[in-house]
């Protein structure tokens, strides 16, 4: 657990402690995107085939390239639509997400698991309500989501808390042989200016 509002400032002005929900959301995006794409490229390789067998049933050549133009402009509008709304999707996901966990680490004045836990939690409850069906099943689905969002979440949330603090212990230790190693190497400095104003006297 880290107090997120004792730590400096970076110059970019962020906190320790938060997300950057700008770039993650731009991830999340793209990875959207491809998850789409490739999503609906991969259905469509059945429908290919049943225009395969379709065109060696059809001796004109005209019909064969009405049917491979109309087979490759749906398959274009497939995949492309299947890339935005996957991108759409995920982009959404990913922004809340780190918009919440940014949130409730400002509101709380920490930096735990819980403040990934429960961004998860209400982020994966908000997105249930968007799943079609009856008023009932919409809160069946909002209170599924809550708890498999907090489920997934926390573990998630307590490695990449781990993960980051050994990474700073890392990086601390890094500096600290940096600055041992200048403090060295001026004191050599201070040396051989003094070894030198000696000669010259």
């Amino acid at each position: 657990m880290e107090p997120v509002g004792k730590s400096e400032e970076t110059p970019s002005h962020k906190r320790a402690g938060t997300v950057n929900w700008g770039k993650a959301t731009v991830i999340g995006l793209f990875a959207g995107l491809l998850y789409g794409g490739s999503k609906e490229a991969s259905a469509s390789v059945s429908k290919d085939a049943e225009v395969m067998l379709k065109l060696g049933s059809t001796p004109d050549k005209r019909e064969q390239y009405r049917l491979m133009r109309d087979a490759m402009e749906k398959r274009f509008i497939r995949v492309a639509r299947g890339s935005i709304v996957g991108g759409v999707h995920l982009g959404m996901f990913t922004g809340a997400f780190c918009g919440l966990q940014n949130l409730l680490a400002e509101k709380r004045g920490v930096r735990d698991v819980l403040n990934i836990a429960g961004a998860g939690s209400a982020t994966a409850a908000a997105f249930s309500l968007l799943l079609p069906g009856s008023f009932m099943w919409r809160m069946r689905n909002v209170a599924l989501g809550s708890a498999f969002g907090a489920a997934v979440c926390f573990p998630l949330g307590w490695l990449q808390l781990k993960l980051e603090e050994k990474a700073n212990k890392g990086n601390s230790a890094i500096r600290q042989g940096s600055d041992q190693q200048e403090g060295s190497r001026s004191g050599v400095g201070a040396a051989i200016d003094r070894l030198k104003g000696h000669m010259s006297k």
